[in-house]
């Protein structure tokens, strides 16, 4: 079974739950972010934005870093 990186960088052995869709991390609950991206269908005009959007899981330091970038 994979585990989290950052639980292992603290000595820990935790089951990683979700990967990082940025770096590829192994991550236990404790240490992912849930993010909702956008999802839309259908082409130009009649483009159409889902109600809900399509979970990605993300470490904290990708996370932390797209945000940053998102608004330099």
């Amino acid at each position: 079974m994979m585990k989290c990186y950052d639980c292992a960088e603290q000595g820990k052995e935790v089951e990683a739950s979700a990967v990082c869709i940025v770096c590829g991390k192994g991550l236990c609950v404790d240490h992912f972010k849930e993010v909702k991206l956008p999802v839309s269908v259908g082409k130009p005009p009649e483009l159409k934005r889902l109600h809900k959007g399509l979970p990605h899981f993300m470490c904290d330091y990708c996370f932390d870093t797209m945000v940053e970038d998102s608004f330099d």
